[in-house]
């Protein structure tokens, strides 16, 4: 994976916990001299940026490793984070639905997950999907990298 990926830091301030996070993610190079990578991964904590999204890093000598700088072009693809609100309830029923409407998630421990929304779903569907358990009260669900496109879905309905 290192041939064609390498590993990035990002800095920034999550609303979710209110405080600075550091997450390292997976990005593939897309030009090394230009410093320009395509992320791979699904980020945790909310930075602005979601997957497939090309963005800038450079070497940071403090940091010893590179280090994200700016996004350079979007995807339209969207991250949202679910937080689950129900003691003991199971986590992967909703990913699962996620999955059937073709939104890949990644769990970080039993009561949250993160959530990609690839350019081509209907943002509408999903959010009614989260939002039926919004009202029973078994999440809570942000949206910190929301797409263009996507906020037209929810226009369209």
């Amino acid at each position: 994976m290192t041939d064609t990926h390498k590993k990035i830091l990002f800095k920034y301030y999550s609303d979710l916990l209110e405080d600075t996070v550091v997450e390292t993610m997976w990005a593939e190079i897309i030009d090394l001299e230009k410093g320009y990578y395509k992320l791979d991964n699904i980020p945790f904590f909310g930075p602005l940026i979601a997957t497939d999204d090309i963005f800038y890093a450079e070497y940071d000598e403090d940091e010893q490793r590179l280090v994200y700088k700016k996004t350079i072009e979007t995807s339209g693809n969207s991250i949202l984070q679910v937080i689950i609100l129900e003691k003991g309830f199971d986590k992967e029923i909703i990913r699962e639905k996620l999955k059937e409407v073709n939104c890949e998630s990644e769990g970080m421990n039993e009561t949250l997950f993160a959530v990609e929304v690839i350019r081509e779903v209907d943002y509408s569907v999903v959010k009614s999907i989260l939002n039926e358990y919004v009202e029973l009260s078994i999440i809570d669900f942000g949206e910190p990298c929301l797409s263009e496109k996507h906020r037209a879905d929810l226009m369209k309905n």
